[in-house]
C-alpha cells in the first residue's frame, strides 16, 4: 500500500486467494461469549437448555446431557453432546453423565447413518484451550459425520466450505428421526 492509501485503500496487499467474508464469525474468533472455567452464567452450553429446541438447535434432551447442532459446524450435521452440568474436564463427569454422553453419541451416529448415510465419523473432545477447545469451560463431545470427498478442493483451493442445508432444517430432520423414549 502506498503512503497515500490510494492502492487498495486499507484492504491489504492482493494475493492469490479469493475471500469469502464471514464477519459473523468475528465474535467467535475473538472469544466473545466464551466463559471462564467458573462462569456458568455466560456459558452458551448452560444457556441453550433454557431455550426452546428450535431456537437452541437442540436435537434431543436426555436426563444428564443433551444433543445440539454445532453453530459453527465442520460438516453438515455436526453435533455436540453436552452435559447439563457446567464441567470442564472429562474426569469430573459423574458415571451417569459419562454413560449418557456415550449413549447419546452412539444414538447420534445411528440417526445420522439413517438420514444422511455418512461414510464415517470424527468423534472427539478437546480438553482445554491449548488442545483446541473453543469453549474449554464446558465439556462437549463432537460427532462429525464424514463423506468421501467432503474435504475436496473447495476448502483447500477455494478456501470455502459449502453447507448443503440450513442449521434449522438439519436440526428438524435429526430431531424427527431421533428415537422417542
Amino acid at each position: 500500500m502506498t503512503a497515500s492509501g490510494d492502492e487498495q485503500d486499507g484492504v491489504g496487499e492482493p494475493d492469490a486467494f479469493d475471500r469469502l467474508w464471514t464477519p459473523h464469525r468475528a465474535d467467535y474468533i475473538k472469544g466473545e461469549g466464551k466463559p471462564s472455567t467458573s462462569d456458568a452464567v455466560d456459558c452458551p452450553f448452560c444457556r441453550i437448555p433454557a431455550m426452546d429446541d428450535a431456537e437452541g438447535l437442540i436435537v434431543h434432551r436426555g436426563e444428564h446431557a443433551f444433543t445440539v447442532l454445532n453453530l459453527y459446524p465442520y460438516n453438515a450435521g455436526h453435533l455436540l453432546i453436552c452435559p447439563y452440568r457446567h464441567v470442564a474436564d472429562y474426569t469430573e463427569l459423574t458415571d451417569d453423565e459419562t454413560s449418557e454422553i456415550a449413549a447419546l453419541t452412539k444414538t447420534a451416529m445411528r440417526v445420522m447413518r439413517t438420514i444422511t448415510s455418512p461414510h464415517g465419523f470424527n468423534l472427539g473432545m478437546n480438553q482445554g484451550a491449548v488442545a483446541g477447545a473453543g469453549i474449554a469451560a464446558h465439556l462437549h463431545q463432537h460427532v462429525v459425520p464424514r463423506w468421501g470427498g467432503d474435504a475436496n478442493f473447495l476448502p483447500v483451493i477455494g478456501h470455502t466450505k459449502t453447507m448443503p442445508q440450513l442449521l434449522g432444517d438439519t436440526r428438524e430432520m435429526l430431531a424427527v428421526a431421533w428415537p422417542k423414549g
